[in-house]
């Protein structure tokens, strides 16, 4: 099995991808989340689900194609020049709500329905409001993040941050997790009852 062999690219992704290296932008998602975050939205038909941090959208562009017709995805984000872009790509799609404003102020704020699956690739919920965000995950519904391995961008001291929430997420007995040295190092938590 080659596991870097990934066929089934979202349609917007080579644009996307683009766009990013037009920008800079230095801190996309790679493709291995991408195809695990697309076959586990794929698995909640109808689902609700949220991305913390959308950067310029090519994880989103995955999630995006793994739901189905009734699934509805917040995506929020702090940079509005990112969240324009975004727009672009994805404005017109009405399953998709695209937030720009500071994610810890969104999830203190946020009053609605549990998640099927949250994927938190920034600060907020993965560092700040952790208990917040995994007290939105639905009972079989997944929390997911990544970067758990050493990144040549972390700033000084970020392993102990690191280090911190993957005992965290160990200790929590209301949730199974899978720890993969995989990628950029993902952990996938799931929600007992």
């Amino acid at each position: 099995m080659k596991d870097s062999l990934i066929l089934d690219l979202p349609k917007l992704y080579e644009k996307i991808e683009s766009k990013s290296q037009e920008i800079g932008f230095t801190m996309p998602s790679d493709r291995y989340i991408g195809a695990l975050l697309k076959t586990l939205m794929c698995s909640k038909p109808g689902g609700n689900f949220l991305e913390l941090g959308t950067g310029i959208g090519l994880s989103l562009s995955w999630m995006i194609d793994g739901m189905d017709k009734n699934g509805k995805l917040t995506t929020v984000d702090n940079d509005f020049a990112l969240c324009e872009i975004v727009q672009g790509f994805f404005g017109a799609d009405n399953r998709v709500d695209i937030v720009c404003m500071d994610g810890d102020d969104w999830i203190k704020q946020y009053q609605g329905k549990s998640f099927d699956l949250i994927f938190a690739d920034a600060w907020p919920g993965k560092y700040s409001h952790l208990e917040e965000t995994l007290g939105m995950v639905k009972v079989g519904g997944f929390y997911v993040i990544d970067d758990m391995t050493a990144q040549p961008n972390w700033p000084a001291g970020h392993q102990e941050n690191v280090d911190k929430l993957v005992s965290y997420l160990e200790s929590r007995e209301d949730f199974s997790i899978c720890k993969m040295n995989w990628s950029t190092g993902v952990i996938v938590a799931s929600r007992k009852e």
